[in-house]
């Protein structure tokens, strides 16, 4: 998948029909299950999270199917009722530090086959869906809290769930959520109204994403910052402690450009946050969560063409699901290693992350043939055998011409990963 940039087996078999019968009877084969798949996820994970801060990047994503009313294919609705697929919940990991995505961590991967009858608020969290943040978030620790400096899970609004400040923090294991709703404080008064009385603690600039109508750019912000006790909410599971003290940050934009959305950021942690240089490095971790978008865009639309895939059932589906996101994740560990930025002192991410012996090989026999050093701006400038050192040489493959002016983005990694698939077929067989 990630050679061909493909889930369609047809094409990823490169017209084998054997080899398409085989991974159709892999998906069919009841012993082989999306939880196994998803545990497997992990493993190469966290062998790369040793000794490093750890952000642990989680959301979920709706992937639809075609389907018609005589060919449900065994998928539930999603959106708002008009169409039928699944859902991914992921979690990614990445370098607290550079940024560069270590792995997949945990998930879940599910369709939804009735709709609800009972509310959301009167149901236990574990009839819930929402119970997919806290699984995710606990995962993330057992997985990498022994190896790792320190975990940081960081999600969006809808992870904003009182039963997971309660439960999840451990020494080494952290929460940074933005919040999803004025909540009432343990000493009287509301979130919000809190966060808007902090003194303004420092002004500059971020970086605000594209959205449907609004192109991408920068807004000038005040940063506040402070202590709040949120408090149990009515209704919440009893046995849990009646409030918990987070850190609030607090990014708002104060004269954005007319009929454009102000930025307006409430960032609870479990960090300490005593000075404004720590609130701008919540804001720093908070930012880095856009990385788990790009992993869905490169998993749909813009890479593997998940959504087009005509697997015939719910559950085969799902199985292809679990294994195109691991797929997903080595292409965005490529485009992420194209340049080899690390810090001081850090030695680069090997290119084992990504590839196997006989791969790197392969790459090394490439560079030597193909792309031997000719003129300064023309040559690898990665140290051999680290990722970034295996992207610059994807990249020329996908027809990339070196040059520092440009970069090469996932469709030439995606051309240039299929060109090398090629390569490595024939390089297994030098010896048959």
């Amino acid at each position: 998948m990630v050679a061909r940039q493909t889930v369609c087996l047809r094409k990823a078999a490169d017209g084998d029909r054997g080899c398409v019968v085989k991974f159709d009877r892999f998906l069919g084969n009841p012993k082989v299950t999306v939880e196994r798949i998803i545990e497997h996820w992990g493993e190469l994970t966290a062998l790369a999270a040793v000794g490093r801060s750890v952000l642990a990047i989680q959301d979920t994503s709706e992937i639809g199917f075609r389907t018609h009313a005589e060919r449900r294919r065994g998928l539930g609705e999603i959106g708002k009722g008009n169409k039928h697929g699944l859902l991914l919940h992921a979690m990614i990991a990445l370098d607290g530090e550079t940024g560069q995505c270590l792995g997949l961590v945990d998930g879940r991967i599910y369709t939804r086959h009735e709709r609800q009858t009972i509310p959301h608020g009167r149901r236990a969290l574990a009839d819930r869906e929402s119970a997919r943040w806290l699984a995710t978030a606990q995962a993330a620790g057992d997985l990498l809290g022994e190896t790792a400096a320190e975990v940081t899970v960081v999600a969006d609004r809808e992870s904003d769930i009182y039963e997971e400040w309660a439960s999840v923090p451990g020494p080494r294991l952290h929460l940074l959520t933005r919040a999803m709703k004025d909540r009432r404080l343990a000493g009287g008064g509301k979130l919000f109204a809190t966060a808007a009385s902090f003194a303004v603690a420092g002004r500059g600039v971020v970086d605000v994403a594209a959205r449907p109508g609004q192109p991408a750019r920068q807004a000038n912000v005040e940063l506040r910052h402070g202590e709040a006790a949120i408090r149990r909410p009515d209704g919440s599971d009893a046995s849990l402690c009646e409030s918990v003290i987070l850190r609030l940050v607090h990014v708002v934009e104060p004269a954005p450009p007319d009929g454009v959305e102000p930025v307006c950021w409430y960032l609870l942690t479990t960090h300490r946050v005593g000075t404004a240089a720590a609130a701008w490095r919540i804001v720093e971790m908070y930012k880095k969560r856009w990385v788990i978008e790009q992993f869905f865009r490169l998993l749909k639309s813009q890479g593997l063409g998940l959504e087009d895939s005509q697997v015939e059932s719910a559950e085969r589906l799902m199985k292809l699901t679990a294994i195109a996101a691991r797929a997903a994740v080595v292409t965005l560990q490529l485009v992420q290693g194209r340049d080899g930025r690390q810090p001081d002192g850090r030695r680069p991410d090997p290119a084992s992350l990504v590839f196997d012996a006989v791969e790197i090989e392969a790459l090394d026999a490439v560079a030597k043939h193909s792309y031997a050093p000719r003129t300064k701006l023309q040559t690898n400038p990665h140290p051999p055998k680290t990722l970034a050192w295996a992207a610059w040489i994807i990249a020329r493959l996908g027809g990339w011409d070196g040059y520092p002016r440009t970069t090469p983005g996932p469709i030439t990694m995606a051309n240039g990963l299929r060109t090398f698939q090629a390569i490595v077929i024939g390089w297994r067989a030098r010896d048959v």
